[in-house]
């Protein structure tokens, strides 16, 4: 019984870290009991049956708050009844998912490994632009953009960018780098060559601010 207890618990916060990963990327998510603040006992209402959380029925479908049609779907999947991995055959069943919804975007949240055959899927699928993401469900439990020693982070427009450019006189290349499997580049979803805005406190001047660019 503990076993189950810590998975609800941990499909709980896993869940609410998920919307909030969603909301910090401007997709319609609410502050309501509903969506980002549904408590434990409403979460195992509505997603446990017979002390096992039905991951199925945790998937999350949301719009761009600036651009509904663009949407992201966010699953959660176990591994296949036939063997101890997920494989190509569920990366494919999404695929087309996406195809009949029209989503731009697929988050995959995992209860367990990727096969190698499916993660060669998702970087073909990939290979022209990023559309489909994929956590384990254990990197999620908490959110790692609410650690006290993680600074504030904000990903620059194309116009800001060159706005920054201009007003250094420096080019992307002469930016430092961040790598786009940083956690931080994960959680936000940050492009290649995107820049991103770092907001660190300072005693001195009240906050301190540096640049990054994305990098594979």
């Amino acid at each position: 019984m503990d076993k189950e207890n810590n998975e609800v618990f941990n499909l709980f916060r896993i869940r609410r870290t998920v919307l909030q990963l969603l909301k910090d990327r401007n997709y319609l998510v609410f502050n309501s009991k509903d969506d980002l603040n549904m408590s434990r006992i409403d979460f195992e209402f509505k997603y446990v049956k017979n002390y096992k959380v039905v991951r199925e029925k945790m998937e999350i479908k949301r719009p761009l708050w600036n651009s509904l049609d663009k949407k992201i779907l966010v699953v959660f999947i176990e591994k296949e009844k036939s063997g101890t991995m997920i494989g190509v055959k569920l990366i494919r069943k999404y695929c087309e998912r996406m195809k009949q919804d029209q989503l731009s975007n697929l988050v995959i949240v995992l209860h367990a490994k990727l096969t190698s055959h499916a993660k060669q899927a998702i970087d073909t699928i990939n290979s022209s632009g990023d559309k489909i993401e994929y956590f384990n469900e254990s990197e999620l439990i908490i959110n790692i953009t609410h650690h006290t020693l993680v600074p504030k982070h904000e990903i620059l427009s194309l116009e800001e960018s060159k706005c920054l450019f201009k007003r250094y006189y420096i080019k992307e290349t002469q930016l430092p780098k961040i790598q786009k499997k940083d956690p931080i580049s994960r959680y936000f979803g940050i492009q290649k060559n995107q820049i991103v805005r770092i907001i660190r406190p300072s005693e001195n001047s009240g906050r301190y601010i540096t640049y990054r660019r994305c990098i594979i």
